[in-house]
């Protein structure tokens, strides 16, 4: 897993209350993130909630689009294709420096879907990993539904983006794009599993599971 070694601060746990918007919040990511590379600040783990957007990451295909009905679209240099953000989500981006974490960056994607899964275990809800499909998937009777997105970007080895939970989004939101560029699978929710968590359950529930696979972290920072 990619611990931190042991000489490193543990990185900050934000959460942000109201919507933050896109552009906002990609701004703040590269100014934490080339902070981190100057020594000036520490990691930081930011979760927020998005107004309703798509964005595209570097491997969205134009014709995944099919209605974007209103919601901007942003071009990302996160990996992946396109997802929706939107109220009922839980957005978390990790901007944490993997020089003090190995440098293992298949590593690193899997210890960011092992949190997530490893999150979600709590509700007694089974995330899976998919080979070939990006994110974390929930069986179902005779489908596979996605729970969570996945992606990342790293600059000189410091991450930013990272994932995303679906607690009790509008899924008819995602009929807007096709998810990750996956046509055969359809998208779920906590709620729509049948589990009525809260947002601070879900926070609560991801500050577990990270300190299990990333080590502590250190008091609310603000947001």
């Amino acid at each position: 897993m990619t611990q931190a070694t042991t000489d490193a601060a543990p990185p900050h746990w934000t959460v942000s209350d109201s919507l933050v918007p896109y552009p906002d919040a990609l701004d703040a990511m590269e100014r934490r993130v080339a902070a981190i590379r100057a020594g000036e600040a520490s990691e930081l783990v930011w979760l927020l909630v998005h107004p309703p957007l798509y964005t595209a990451g570097t491997s969205a295909q134009a014709d995944d689009l099919l209605d974007a009905g209103g919601f901007p679209v942003y071009r990302t240099g996160r990996g992946g294709q396109y997802t929706y953000h939107g109220p009922g989500q839980r957005v978390a981006y990790v901007m944490l420096d993997l020089t003090k974490r190995g440098r293992d960056v298949r590593q690193f994607v899997h210890d960011l879907e092992e949190w997530v899964i490893r999150a979600l275990a709590r509700f007694n809800v089974r995330g899976e990993r998919r080979e070939g499909r990006v994110g974390i998937w929930v069986p179902r009777e005779g489908r596979e539904d996605k729970i969570a997105a996945v992606g990342i970007r790293l600059r000189r080895w410091v991450s930013f983006h990272g994932i995303a939970i679906n607690v009790d989004p509008e899924l008819s939101h995602f009929a807007g794009i096709v998810p990750c560029g996956i046509r055969e699978h359809g998208v779920t929710s906590l709620h729509d599993l049948g589990i009525p968590v809260t947002m601070p359950d879900v926070d609560v529930a991801l500050r577990d599971a990270f300190e299990e696979v990333f080590g502590p972290v250190r008091a609310n920072a603000g947001g």
